[in-house]
């Protein structure tokens, strides 16, 4: 007696081409953390931290990723849900201190927030440029590419947020960015935790059908 286990095959990662990418990827959000968490405080521009702490929250999923190259779907998937719901935090704590930004912010220096901006958007472009053949990966994968996809929108979010407050005088175009960033983070979370349970729920019905042809 026979029965039919298939499985649809996502790209997982197991590639010595995708792994020395994601270590350039991981260096390149190291160093912008370090320029721009420096320079939104210098700046005082709350969009700036909060791409900032974008960046640090990818260079840590970024080295998760690589550990679990290679790794049973089991643990991938239970990896991508821990990404997924550290960006959710991540976004919500975005959003609280904005909030409180709202009351106590002071105009942010503009030219700070647009020289860095667009040095982060350069860094970000590499870095979508070199993962953009796999976006179309398991969770774990996709969930790189979402994270450096998100960090170019927001490098010209804080770009736009910039030419405003030079324009208007006003904090409003900074805090009105750093909150849509926290908008798009929650959103690519919900997308990444949603994968997951996907990809979680068929890793249990294929160990189910493993024992059929015993």
């Amino acid at each position: 007696m026979s029965c039919n286990c298939s499985e649809n095959l996502k790209f997982n990662g197991l590639s010595p081409t995708y792994k020395r990418i994601l270590w350039i990827v991981i260096a390149i959000n190291a160093a912008m953390f370090v320029t721009e968490i420096s320079a939104g405080f210098i700046a005082q521009s709350q969009s700036l931290k909060a791409d900032a702490l974008d960046f640090l929250g990818d260079s840590i999923t970024y080295a998760l990723s690589l550990y679990v190259i290679g790794k049973s779907l089991q643990l991938r998937t239970k990896v991508a849900l821990l990404k997924g719901y550290s960006l959710g935090l991540l976004s919500l704590w975005v959003l609280a201190s904005t909030l409180y930004r709202v009351m106590v912010s002071p105009t942010p220096e503009p030219l700070i927030m647009g020289s860095i901006g667009l040095m982060a958007l350069a860094a970000n472009l590499i870095s979508v440029l070199l993962l953009m053949r796999y976006r179309d990966g398991d969770a774990n994968v996709r969930s790189v590419w979402l994270c450096s996809r998100n960090d170019a929108i927001g490098n010209v979010a804080v770009m736009l947020a910039a030419l405003a407050v030079w324009k208007t005088g006003s904090h409003w175009p900074d805090l009105v960015v750093a909150f849509l960033m926290a908008a798009l983070f929650l959103n690519s979370a919900l997308q990444i935790v949603r994968q997951a349970r996907q990809e979680q729920a068929e890793a249990e019905a294929l160990k189910g059908q493993s024992s059929c042809a015993k």
